[in-house]
């Protein structure tokens, strides 16, 4: 019997996410793919553990799948399967707030979660990462990975990369 069956569901999906929690994103380590909200849970028999990639066709998406099977299977949890569902799709509304914080420290802006940080008029008010400050602005729409843009701040003049929201 494997150590995935020797569980409760309660037990499995507690192991699960713990051993999950420290699988880094492999764009970004500072964050796990659970602080992302890449994985959405364990399916209602416990048999496979539910992931969605940040957007249809991300370049991680088969390394993360394979860092999650390593995981899994070093945690003696062989049995559990990876399935990759596409709807509902991924949300920057799903990274945790741990995972903004984690970001924050890493020097990427994170997205707002739903309308905060919007200002009067529609536009994001993007805080630097570095001093604070929300006087910045994009530079270029394309940062160093595709789910990225890379902007500046007019105080500290640093430039650092926000996540893309959607």
């Amino acid at each position: 019997m494997s150590a995935g069956a020797a569980l409760s569901q309660a037990a499995l999906r507690a192991r699960i996410d713990t051993v999950l929690a420290e699988v880094p994103d492999p764009e970004i380590p500072a964050v796990s793919v659970v602080d992302l909200g890449i994985v959405r849970g364990v399916d209602a028999d416990g048999r496979n553990v539910i992931v969605t990639p940040t957007y249809t066709g991300c370049p991680a998406t088969i390394a993360i799948e394979l860092a999650i099977r390593v995981a899994l299977d070093e945690a003696g949890l062989e049995d559990i399967g990876i399935k990759t569902v596409l709807s509902p799709p991924w949300t920057t509304d799903m990274i945790s707030d741990a995972g903004r914080d984690k970001l924050r420290a890493y020097g990427i802006a994170p997205p707002p979660k739903g309308a905060e940080g919007r200002s009067l008029h529609g536009a994001d008010i993007v805080e630097c990462p570095q001093c604070g400050s929300t006087r910045t602005k994009e530079v270029s729409r394309f940062g160093s990975t595709p789910c990225k843009a890379l902007w500046q701040c007019s105080d500290c003049h640093e430039p650092f990369d926000r996540f893309k929201c959607h």
